[in-house]
């Protein structure tokens, strides 16, 4: 959620940042005049409660001639007061509405525009030239005995699938190695709940426009986490904090999504799923301090792709194409050799004070409670077989492993069966 003092002071922040989304910034006009009619609401009901509370020492105090019609203008207060009360807080209500559907306020330097108008800030790595015909990922899972989408339909549906043998020990070796350089660096490993509250999604930004993709089990009143994102954010909810030093958390959990709207998009192999494992990395932070953190996330996130040897870009997130939490976004894109482009592989967001807001997770400065910053990041997902599969595929069908991920797999070169 938006700051209300900002809304209120410097509106029209918030209406370029919603021009810059491409979002609806009548909304920002809207929530002004309701916070107006709030307020006026507010002060009619304490003024009234006050002449309550004076005209009830009067009737205390007044001789038994006077008080029956003293006792009767008290009724009467007593009954605009509580509906004076409803009309604040009804008035309130709409507030809090209005600003829950304005998107954060975007930082400055993020590119405005859409999906495709982001900004490539680097390109890392060499794209190799094969040689031969390069597979892609699904090809080599099959014939390496790894991936089966073919049995995943069978028994779950299409975007489903099985990893099996180096499969599955790759899936873990990526993710384990991802949770090493955490702890190393300070994070906490944590394995989260994927079933939340409404209140904790709603909280993180992710029932707003993009509540289509996210399952829901209509007879517990819960939703499955698309990322432990959501339920680390709620970790310290309604909680008074000390983020002097970040406060981070590495969760790892199993991610459900249900891709509406992608129809017939990625329908080929691992890359656009249903269920995935995910390692998020999640940062509580002193506001000041938020933008640093963000570049610390995205360096970890870095080092995990030069460990996987992986060619990849960094990307800055066009406006339009920021999630409603995040200020501002980085994607790191690893090259795809059979689709012949960089893919999304992870991404990072300063989410400032916008999910502590509506979560209520706040610290103490000069004797006042404020919102700390959150930020979120991915350190290792399914999705990374992809690029790891196809960038080191051999003529003969093998895959070299890694050198950094080759400890925890056990071996150097994933070959056929026998």
């Amino acid at each position: 959620m938006i700051d209300v003092n900002l809304l209120r002071e410097n509106p029209e922040i918030i209406r370029a940042s919603q021009v810059a989304r491409g979002a609806d910034v009548e909304l920002v006009d809207q929530a002004i005049e309701a916070d107006k009619v709030r307020r006026a609401k507010q002060s009619e009901f304490e003024n009234l409660r006050a002449e309550q509370n004076a005209h009830g020492k009067l009737v205390a105090s007044a001789p038994k001639e006077e008080k029956q019609a003293l006792v009767d203008t008290a009724k009467e207060l007593s009954s605009n007061v509580k509906q004076l009360e409803a009309d604040a807080d009804k008035a309130a209500q709409d507030v809090f509405e209005l600003m829950m559907k304005i998107d954060n306020v975007i930082l400055e330097g993020v590119p405005p525009g859409g999906e495709d108008d982001f900004v490539v800030l680097k390109e890392v790595g060499e794209i190799k030239d094969f040689g031969f015909e390069a597979k892609d990922h699904l090809q080599l899972g099959e014939a390496l005995d790894i991936i089966d989408t073919e049995r995943g339909a069978k028994v779950s549906g299409a975007r489903f699938y099985f990893l099996k043998g180096a499969g599955a020990q790759l899936e873990l070796a990526i993710m384990n190695m991802g949770l090493n350089l955490a702890i190393e660096n300070g994070f906490t490993a944590a394995i989260t709940p994927t079933l939340v509250r409404p209140e904790t999604m709603a909280g993180t930004g992710f029932l707003g426009e993009h509540s289509a993709e996210v399952y829901y089990l209509e007879n517990d009143d819960l939703y499955l986490t698309g990322t432990s994102e959501v339920a680390l954010a709620g970790l310290h909810s309604d909680e008074i904090i000390d983020p002097e030093t970040p406060i981070r958390y590495a969760g790892w959990s199993t991610c459900y999504r249900r891709e509406a709207g992608s129809h017939g998009k990625d329908t080929r192999g691992i890359l656009r799923v249903h269920q995935f494992n995910k390692l998020e990395m999640f940062s509580y932070c002193h506001p000041d301090e938020a933008s640093q953190e963000h570049e610390r996330l995205l360096a970890f996130q870095e080092q995990m792709l030069q460990a996987c040897e992986l060619p990849y870009r960094v990307i800055d997130v066009a406006a339009g194409d920021l999630g409603s939490s995040a200020a501002k976004k980085y994607d790191v894109e690893a090259w795809v050799p059979t689709q012949g482009k960089y893919r999304e592989l992870t991404s990072t967001s300063n989410c400032t004070t916008f999910q502590a807001r509506r979560l209520n997770t706040r610290f103490k400065q000069d004797g006042k409670t404020h919102p700390v910053a959150t930020l979120n990041g991915t350190l290792a997902t399914t999705r990374w077989l992809v690029a790891i599969l196809e960038n080191h595929q051999r003529e003969d069908g093998t895959v070299y492993v890694p050198k950094a991920l080759q400890p925890f797999i056990g071996k150097e070169i994933i070959e056929p069966k026998g």
